[in-house]
């Protein structure tokens, strides 16, 4: 539904998945290395337990493009779901990462993408090859664009990976066509779901991570998650929702409750194909809004 409250300038407050229906079986000695890799993973936990719900495979660390915005929807990056829509209305984005390669940001924009998000970097080491082609094209065509970050809580601490993001493609300028960076934090994709942490120890992550970017940037960033992510890994912390955009993920025709703290979603990725490459989106409010968001 469209945003009841006008969103104003500089307003803080945000998901993806990629393509879905065709389970990846992993092996057992897949998901063995994935455990045991140096800085992924992470012993298990009552935190880290995966979820009764929870269907996304784990990946191989080695994977050449990492994880995506949505893989906390329990899909793999080449499956797809039943095609749904959003009801309301609102205005059209996507986002995409290193799993869709060169975009055709012409036909995106013929087609109706006002916006889009663009993964640009995943822990302390993985730039996307294809980051520069994705966020200058959208760019150029017209449309509003930002950039982010997937967490990985467990291999450096956050202000090491804001600055990571920040250097590598994640800053934002106040030109009206730059959306806030995103901080994508949600199932471990390589081992334990809230990364062998507490969520006292979660939410001092990204704390760190915000300041930081916020000292870098001049705004908080937006924060993708799941509602049952950020209420099981996080306590259900409340304490974000004032600062920061929420970019809420859930595939349905309807956005559904909300993680704990926000009485709002920013942006809400509705599914992980569409009209749009990668995954369906829609800013929650009208253009003029969606202008001023991007500052």
């Amino acid at each position: 539904m469209p945003c009841t409250t006008p969103v104003p300038r500089g307003t803080r407050v945000l998901h993806r998945c990629l393509p879905t229906t065709r389970r990846v079986v992993v092996a057992f000695s897949t998901m063995l290395l994935a455990l045991a890799a140096p800085g992924v993973g992470g012993a298990a936990s009552s935190a880290g337990a995966p979820s009764p719900g929870r269907s996304a495979p784990l990946l191989d660390p080695r994977a050449p493009h990492g994880a995506w915005a949505g893989y906390s929807l329990g899909h793999s990056s080449t499956a797809r779901t039943a095609s749904t829509g959003p009801s309301g209305d609102g205005v059209a984005g996507m986002d995409v990462s290193g799993h869709q390669g060169t975009v055709n940001w012409q036909q995106a924009w013929a087609d109706g993408a006002r916006f889009t998000y663009v993964k640009a970097t995943e822990g302390t080491t993985y730039h996307s090859p294809v980051f520069n082609q994705q966020y200058t094209g959208s760019y150029r065509v017209g449309m509003i664009r930002g950039a982010y970050h997937f967490a990985l809580p467990n291999v450096s601490d956050g202000a090491a990976q804001a600055h990571f993001f920040v250097d590598n493609g994640g800053g934002w300028s106040a030109d009206g066509r730059t959306l806030p960076g995103a901080l994508d934090i949600e199932y471990n994709p390589y081992g334990p779901m809230c990364y062998g942490m507490s969520p006292d120890e979660l939410s001092q992550w990204i704390t760190e991570f915000s300041t930081t970017y916020q000292a870098r940037t001049g705004r908080y960033p937006a924060i993708y998650t799941t509602r049952h992510w950020w209420n099981t890994c996080t306590g259900g912390n409340e304490s974000f929702a004032a600062t920061h955009p929420l970019w809420v993920a859930r595939y349905g025709p309807e956005v559904g409750a909300l993680p704990a703290g926000w009485n709002y979603h920013t942006i809400w990725q509705f599914n992980d194909h569409g009209t749009f490459p990668g995954d369906q989106n829609t800013f929650n409010g009208d253009r003029r809004q969606l202008v001023r968001f991007a500052g």
